[in-house]
């Protein structure tokens, strides 16, 4: 079977869409699939275009074994909802134009959404090289951008709803990373196939008895006793992160107690500001690190904290940076309602959950975790063993595997 992956985001960038679809690729090529994926310049989340990818209009390249072939995308730095659908509609048509010469005859192509946009260069690959669409959706839009205030224009939103159903239509395959984005789609297109892909993490790569470098406490300034509170991943709008900081603050007598945020993004200056006018001496901001290196600095923490805004939309939101703490016994704390909160806190006893952007409620449970190690401790084994058994990506591809076999049936 001839897979084509067509994506917006794919490593060398770091981030939750990059690594999930990498690890997929790779565990479909081993099934003896040939997989190829077909996605943009890497620039995400600095928006910069890396400097080995800079002035290039197309590009092809081999990662693992993978064909990875790249076409031009425009970025900027500027936030605007005008720049941010030129980012989303250079590589539409870019994507389109190299595929449609690039690219040779599918069984299927699967196309990772948001954006949503990118469905539509995935509708017309899919109609010119005869292949089977299945729409990959890890976040729904446009209902996400909505809720987020991210997109105001009514008419905007009308056409992507448009272009939302339209692809689902047409797709031979809807597959969600959480169930709640399956029950959603399912509830408004009843005779789909509707398939839940879960998200989950390589139990193999983070192995917590691996032998690895720990030098990030020594390397930073951190007491051996300091009790490190982490939190990876982008520093975004959706994430809601002033919670972390504003807990921090009523922490502040603690003085061993300390929180790490690691990662870049559209938020990170202001919330830099932030921290300065608080006065947070135990709050600290790095860069983004590749993921060969985050076990290195996760080992090193105490406990993962997971925070989202408090909407109804995210009641079905998995982040993906739950799982590789999980598999290195990290207790989270986790700042969700619903699906998550289910799965982790209530079935999984995979750590303590705290009302979305309640800093309060976080700065208490932060408190339990501390006063209470050995609870803690005990948490973390839980995670490793539900994670292992539920989200475990050599299993979670070989059963897709199977799903996308069904489909040349």
């Amino acid at each position: 079977m001839k897979l084509l992956i067509l994506t917006q985001y794919f490593p060398p960038e770091v981030g939750a869409p990059q690594n999930r679809l990498f690890e997929l690729a790779l565990r479909l090529k081993d099934k003896g699939m040939d997989v190829e994926v077909l996605t943009a310049m890497p620039n995400y989340p600095q928006m910069q275009i890396q400097q080995a990818y800079k002035g290039k209009k197309y590009c092809e390249e081999d990662l693992g074994g993978i064909s990875v072939k790249r076409t031009w995308i425009y970025v900027s730095q500027d936030k605007s909802i005008i720049k941010r659908l030129l980012n989303y509609f250079s590589f539409v048509f870019s994507a389109l134009w190299y595929g449609l010469r690039k690219v040779e005859r599918k069984d299927v192509l699967m196309v990772e959404s948001p954006p949503l946009f990118l469905g539509i260069t995935a509708y017309l690959l899919a109609k010119a090289k005869h292949a089977r669409m299945v729409f990959n959706v890890s976040d729904l839009w446009p209902e996400s951008a909505e809720k987020l205030d991210i997109i105001h224009n009514r008419f905007l939103l009308k056409l992507a709803t448009k272009l939302e159903e339209f692809c689902y239509k047409k797709s031979a395959l809807i597959s969600g990373q959480t169930q709640g984005i399956c029950k959603n789609i399912k509830s408004r297109f009843p005779n789909k196939d509707v398939y839940w892909l879960k998200n989950g993490v390589d139990i193999n790569f983070y192995d917590v008895n691996k032998q690895v470098e720990r030098h990030f406490r020594k390397d930073k300034g951190f007491n051996s006793d300091d009790f490190i509170l982490f939190y990876g991943g982008i520093i975004g709008y959706a994430q809601g992160l002033d919670v972390i900081l504003r807990a921090a603050e009523r922490l502040k007598e603690h003085k061993n107690i300390k929180f790490v945020l690691l990662g870049n993004g559209p938020e990170k200056s202001r919330l830099l500001s932030l921290k300065d006018d608080m006065h947070l001496d135990s709050v600290f901001f790095y860069d983004a690190v590749p993921k060969s290196k985050m076990q290195e600095i996760i080992v090193e923490t105490d406990a993962t904290i997971v925070p989202l805004k408090r909407l109804d939309l995210f009641k079905g939101a998995i982040p993906s940076k739950i799982f590789e703490n999980l598999a290195l016994k990290k207790p989270i704390l986790l700042g969700l309602e619903g699906e998550a909160k289910e799965l982790f806190i209530e079935q999984g006893r995979c750590g303590l959950s705290f009302t979305p952007e309640d800093d309060k409620d976080l700065s208490e449970k932060i408190l339990y975790i501390y006063n209470n190690k050995d609870e803690a401790r005990q948490m973390g084994e839980n995670g490793l063993k539900y994670a292992s058994e539920n989200f475990n990506r050599d299993i979670i591809a070989t059963e897709f595997f199977a799903k996308l076999q069904q489909l040349e049936k």
